[in-house]
């Protein structure tokens, strides 16, 4: 018998919705109970709610720590750095043939 992997379709909810949710909390519901009525994760649910109250943004670039920022950064510095070095490596190769 093979067994058929189920697997959950990833939803996409709306800055309003999310917003409802939040002013839901707010308004004195409990996490666990919104997250029940609307089959949403408790951990998702307090998600928003932590990145309303923190930046006022639902977006993950938005909510990133100073850390973290810096941390892609450097990633991304590294990386064009890279490059730009195999460019010269590249370079004195062709110009050590001549």
């Amino acid at each position: 018998m093979s067994e058929k992997k189920e697997t959950k379709k990833r939803h996409n909810y709306t800055t309003e919705f999310k917003n409802q949710i939040v002013e839901l909390y707010h308004n004195g519901k409990m996490k666990s109970e919104i997250a029940r009525e609307y089959s949403l994760s408790l951990s998702m649910v307090s998600r928003w709610i932590r990145q309303s109250e923190n930046t006022g943004s639902f977006k993950e670039k938005d909510n990133r720590s100073r850390e973290e920022q810096e941390l892609i950064e450097l990633r991304r510095k590294n990386k064009q750095l890279m490059m730009e070095n195999d460019i010269l490596k590249q370079a004195a190769l062709i110009l050590g043939r001549k």
